[in-house]
């Protein structure tokens, strides 16, 4: 990093200023299991950029997913197959913002649970009626 200069990393919240100023959008995730770095490690970037930019620089173009149950880039118990690109690409060619993504996990190559992945600090809510293993018996709320 320091040979780098910052290149490879963003690690300071300011950092991100520039880049958003000039349009752009950054969609991130990572799974609360993640063996390798602490997913808090996300969340607290995150909340470092909103501190440091604000709620409406951050809403317009940043989105964090935590994903339950992945572990490093995938695997684990969780939903952990889904599509990030789409989303991107509509928030970046079309204006909408990803407001959730689905995601699923499968057993032995047969899909056997679906969950939204909601952007943070917003988390999927169980309707109270439907399969439990059905993203679409789920809404994306705050606490």
């Amino acid at each position: 990093d320091q040979k780098l200069k910052g290149l490879l990393t963003a690690i300071h919240p300011k950092s991100m200023s520039p880049f958003f100023n000039r349009g752009g959008k950054l969609l991130t995730y990572q799974g609360w299991s993640d063996q390798d770095i602490s997913p808090l490690a996300s969340v607290n970037f995150y909340k470092a950029v909103t501190s440091a930019l604000g709620d409406s620089t951050v809403s317009s173009s940043m989105r964090l997913f935590m994903v339950p149950g992945m572990g490093h880039c995938g695997g684990g118990e969780g939903p952990n197959t889904f599509d990030m690109m789409v989303p991107l690409e509509h928030w970046v060619e079309k204006g909408q913002a990803p407001m959730r993504v689905d995601a699923s996990h499968s057993t032995n190559g047969k899909i056997d649970r679906t969950r939204p992945l909601c952007p943070y600090p917003q988390l999927p809510h169980y309707k109270g009626s439907g399969d439990t293993n059905d993203a679409a018996n789920f809404v994306c709320a705050a606490k």
